[in-house]
C-alpha cells in the first residue's frame, strides 16, 4: 500500500465544489470513481481545500492510497486519459504514508477576478464578477493593507463551528488592474469558510466608493460578519497554488 499526492486543476463551473454532497457533481466524486475503475479497488481521495461551487482551481493537492503497481508519477498520465476535460492533474508523486493535504503548514494562494466595464462580456462570464461602476484600485490597495498580517477574520467568514480559532496570517493581499479586469491576488498561511470571497465583495464596494478604505479596519476589529461586506460570488474565484515549504 503506498499514499500518492495529485496536483489537481479544474474548472469548476459544472461542478458543486470538491466535496461529495447529495445535490450534484463534485470533483472529488469524479475523481474517486476514475481511481476506483483504473486501479480496480475502492478509492476515496483526501483534499487539501474544498473549494466551493463554481470556484476554479490551478493546483488543489489531494491524497489517495492504493495497492496498485502503477509508480506515483505515473498516474498523471493515467488519469487524464480518463477525466473529463474540465479536470486535469497537473502532475503527480508517492509520498510517506502518514502524510496528509490538511495538516501540513501549507502557504495558500488565491485569485479573485473582477471584470469592471459597462457592458457584460458573455466569453468571461464563468470566470470573472462582473461590476459596471468605475472601481478605483488605489483605495481597494489601501483598504487590503489593513489585512495583511495576522488577524482574527471572525468579520469576514461565515461561521463553521468546527474552526477552532479564526486567527490566520496574510503574507500578500495586492490589487492591480489589466485592461478592464482587476484581479485581487491574496497569499496565506490559510484561509477559513468564505474568507477570500467576502474579502473580494468588501474590497469591490471600496472600489465602487460605498466604503472607505479606513471603514475595512474597523470591521476588521469589529470581529462581526454583520459588519463586513457582501460575499461575492464564486466564479470569479480561483485556488491557484497550495505550497507546502516543509516538503518542497
Amino acid at each position: 500500500m503506498k499514499r500518492v499526492r495529485l496536483w489537481v486543476s479544474y474548472d469548476g463551473t459544472h461542478y458543486c465544489g470538491w466535496q461529495i454532497q447529495n445535490n450534484g457533481i463534485t470533483i472529488e466524486e469524479v475523481l474517486n470513481r476514475t481511481l476506483t475503475e483504473l486501479c480496480r479497488e475502492e478509492i476515496a481521495v483526501i483534499g487539501a481545500s474544498r473549494t466551493d461551487s463554481g470556484v476554479h482551481a490551478l493546483g488543489n493537492v489531494a491524497v489517495f492510497d492504493t495497492s496498485s503497481r502503477i509508480p506515483g508519477e505515473k498516474f498523471c498520465f493515467a488519469l487524464n486519459q480518463r477525466l473529463p476535460e474540465d479536470i486535469r492533474i497537473q502532475r503527480s508523486d508517492e509520498v510517506p504514508k502518514d502524510w496528509h493535504p490538511r495538516y501540513q503548514n501549507t502557504v495558500k494562494t488565491y485569485e479573485y477576478c473582477f471584470l469592471n466595464r459597462k457592458i457584460p462580456d458573455p466569453t468571461r462570464r464563468l470566470y470573472t464578477y462582473f461590476v459596471y461602476y468605475p472601481m478605483d484600485v488605489e483605495k481597494m490597495q489601501q483598504a487590503a493593507n489593513y489585512l495583511v498580517g495576522e488577524h482574527d477574520f471572525k468579520s469576514f467568514c461565515t461561521p463553521r463551528t468546527q474552526v477552532l480559532t479564526t486567527v490566520r496570517e496574510i503574507y500578500e493581499l495586492s490589487l492591480t488592474r489589466e485592461g478592464d479586469v482587476i484581479r485581487m491576488r491574496i497569499r496565506g498561511n490559510g484561509f477559513l469558510y468564505n474568507m477570500v470571497r467576502i474579502i473580494a465583495g468588501t474590497l469591490a464596494r471600496v472600489g465602487t466608493g460605498l466604503y472607505e478604505p479606513e471603514q475595512v479596519k474597523d470591521m476588521l476589529e469589529a470581529k462581526d460578519r454583520q459588519k463586513a461586506g457582501p460575499k461575492a460570488p464564486p466564479q470569479g474565484l480561483t485556488l491557484v497554488e497550495i505550497a507546502y515549504p516543509d516538503t518542497e
